[in-house]
């Protein structure tokens, strides 16, 4: 099993508090899989607003949580951080959203690629709660060659 800490993370992503939505990689395969978690906050900032008194984690940061972990599984998969490359964002096909998420839940983020070409990496990718299906979606991004 390949493990990732939150310092393992942060070395990887270009993301900083308070925009980090992955704490912990419990186990990847390079140009494979990853599966990483997520654990919601009561304190976290955007709760505050969504919603006040029944506070839901927003879907697009769902999103964001299962792209940051493809993006630490491409940067250890490819050779490219010593070249300085970020991945964007560029595509989202079939989100499906099937439960919500509050504060206290544990996020388990499971991603596969499914296909890598020179600068596009396309994946699919699946977060549960207490072995029920919250998310899934196929998506890709970019670097910037």
């Amino acid at each position: 099993m390949c493990k990732l800490e939150l310092q393992d993370i942060l070395k990887l992503l270009p993301h900083r508090y308070p925009f980090v939505f992955v704490d912990k990689v419990i186990d990847y395969k390079e140009k494979k899989y990853i599966i990483a978690i997520k654990h919601i906050q009561l304190n976290e900032f955007f709760l505050q607003g969504h919603f006040p008194n029944y506070p839901i984690f927003p879907g697009v940061l769902i999103l964001e949580s299962m792209l940051q972990a493809a993006c630490i599984l491409a940067y250890k998969s490819i050779n490219i951080l010593r070249k300085k490359k970020l991945f964007y964002f560029s595509s989202i096909d079939y989100a499906r959203f099937k439960k919500k998420i509050f504060p206290g839940d544990k996020m388990i983020i499971n991603v596969n690629i499914i296909t890598i070409r020179k600068n596009i990496i396309r994946f699919q990718g699946n977060i549960s709660v207490n072995g029920i299906t919250a998310c899934n979606a196929k998506m890709s991004f970019m670097n910037d060659t």
